[in-house]
């Protein structure tokens, strides 16, 4: 659910090479999406995530402590509390995704949750100040059109705990659009840093009081989806260093593949046609949002 790219570098913008690494990175974030929905359908879903974020802060150290000047000169901003607090955000985010996970399976939250590049492109306006234009607005409103089909809140099966996956989807995007307004200011490395050691210190002073004794085959899992998290934020590093965002973004998209693949073939869920209407006017109306927004940066 992240796209973290390290300090800037000379990219080649080997695209081909970039869309394998995002294509591979996806595969990876269906996977972690996968152990978390069967770890956290047995065990407590703050404690999972908590785990999850022991490493993930223990890899966010490793590349700090590799950097020039440390951790001293990787965690330097003056901008302490925005960078805390989209930390926190973004692990309630992941506490909210995965719940939904348990709730809805794979395949229905993911296809809710890929609209949050069309909530971006909304809030931009008023959080960033940027100008969203009519084709931009007429993308997100079917994107959003989109939603309501997989939701079907005028239906009288209506399940509420639907819109838990769009609650989550809301709150990424706001975390991706403080992460550029932080960015202003502040390199990705040292968000990158507050990222993980701020979501860290929130979810273990809430995780630490739901702990629950684990099977032996089980840690296993928890391992597996520990290096999976540190595996996909690596793999995403090495995309962006390797090919420019716009080219490969995209991509980003296969995560439903994936993550629907998983939902019917290991966890027997079902594809409903609302769901896959819904999720294709979705993917249709991001990926002209995104092609907009790269022909605006290239005309700059």
């Amino acid at each position: 659910m992240s796209t973290i790219a390290t300090d800037p570098k000379p990219q080649s913008n080997n695209v081909p090479a970039g869309i394998l690494l995002m294509i591979a990175a996806t595969i990876v974030f269906a996977l972690q999406d996968g152990l978390s929905r069967h770890l956290a359908g047995t065990y407590n879903t703050y404690m999972v995530v908590m785990v999850r974020y022991w490493f993930f802060a223990a890899f966010v150290l490793c590349l700090a402590l590799r950097a020039p000047g440390g951790i001293r000169a990787v965690a330097r901003t003056r901008q302490l509390g925005l960078q805390v607090f989209r930390g926190v955000l973004l692990v309630a985010e992941i506490c909210t995704a995965v719940y939904g996970f348990t709730l809805l399976g794979l395949v229905e939250s993911q296809a809710v949750f890929i609209c949050y590049p069309l909530l971006v492109a909304a809030l931009s306006g008023p959080v960033l100040g940027e100008t969203v234009g009519w084709r931009r607005w007429a993308a997100i409103g079917v994107g959003l059109i989109g939603v309501l089909i997989i939701l079907q809140p005028g239906g009288g099966v209506f399940n509420p705990a639907a819109v838990i996956p769009f609650v989550a989807a809301l709150m990424f995007a706001l975390y991706g659009l403080i992460t550029r307004y932080v960015a202003r200011q502040d390199s990705t490395a040292t968000s990158f840093f507050w990222t993980g050691t701020a979501g860290m210190v929130f979810m273990t002073s809430i995780g630490i009081w739901f702990w629950e004794p684990m099977s032996q085959h089980d840690w296993l899992w928890m391992a597996l989806l520990c290096v999976s998290g540190v595996a996909g934020h690596w793999l995403l590093i090495k995309c962006y260093e390797m090919a420019e965002a716009s080219a490969v973004q995209p991509f980003a998209y296969f995560h439903l593949i994936w993550a629907a693949i998983l939902g019917v073939s290991i966890f027997g869920e079902v594809i409903r046609l609302n769901v896959a209407t819904g999720a294709a006017l979705i993917m249709v109306a991001g990926l002209f949002t995104l092609w907009r927004e790269s022909r605006k940066a290239r005309a700059r």
